[in-house]
């Protein structure tokens, strides 16, 4: 089940009520979370976005007949480039997260471009889908510092990373295929796993990989006794 939940501007903590408890994003600050705190059979979906839309209508197809929620990860250019495609993952009931404005490595940026970087991509995002994203945040290349962490929970997100990255969005020039994506997040199944994968492509061509492996990822996830659950739990009073 999607949890609808609605957050206030940059750099505040979130809004008590609505089953949202404002300490628990605190809770997430300090580190990169690669894996959620639980002990049961729980995995979460996560996309990134920085490139271009392809494949993301079939990513909200699957996730809609399958009735799996994810978060997104966008960054400002993928939101002002293709406001349409941001719009339609925020209507579709699904969690959308900061991955910087322009996906530079941070550790060659100076203090004042990192928090320019996230602030545009929060404004961007708003701008696109009319709606605060959540207090997430994704390092581009999945760089991060201490330092570079605890700017960011100075702004108000939690750093969320991943368990496993399909690697899909190598392509198959890359040499990856839709099987070997699957493997990949399979290989690393464990209570708590946080599935890093792509829509879009890097070079815009050839199929996006994760788009053709996400059903058969569902499939295998709920064969083993996985439930798929929204990240928003995290910031959440409820059951976990």
């Amino acid at each position: 089940m999607v949890v609808a939940v609605v957050f206030p501007a940059l750099g505040s903590a979130p809004a008590t009520g609505q089953g949202v408890d404002a300490a628990a994003a605190k809770r997430l600050y300090g580190s990169a979370l690669r894996r959620m705190p639980t002990s049961r059979a729980l995995v979460a979906l996560t996309f990134n976005a920085a490139w271009d839309e392809d494949g993301l209508g079939t990513v909200l197809k699957v996730l809609r007949q399958h009735r799996a929620p994810a978060t997104f990860f966008l960054t400002g250019h993928f939101a002002e480039r293709h406001p349409a495609a941001a719009q339609a993952i925020a209507d579709a009931g699904h969690g959308i997260g900061n991955h910087s404005h322009s996906h530079p490595p941070f550790g060659r940026l100076t203090r004042r471009e990192r928090r320019q970087e996230i602030t545009l991509a929060d404004e961007a995002i708003r701008k696109a889908t009319g709606r605060a994203p959540l207090p997430f945040f994704r390092f581009p290349y999945g760089d991060t510092t201490a330092r570079q962490i605890a700017e960011v929970n100075a702004l108000g997100f939690a750093d969320i990373e991943w368990t496993t990255d399909t690697n899909g969005y190598r392509g198959t020039a890359g040499g990856m295929t839709t099987q070997k994506a699957v493997k990949r997040a399979l290989d690393a199944l464990k209570p708590g796993e946080i599935i890093q994968m792509h829509v879009g492509s890097l070079d815009g061509q050839g199929p996006v990989l994760d788009a053709e492996a996400l059903p058969q990822i569902i499939d295998a996830v709920h064969a083993r006794g996985y439930e798929i659950t929204d990240l928003r739990t995290l910031l959440t009073t409820g059951p976990r």
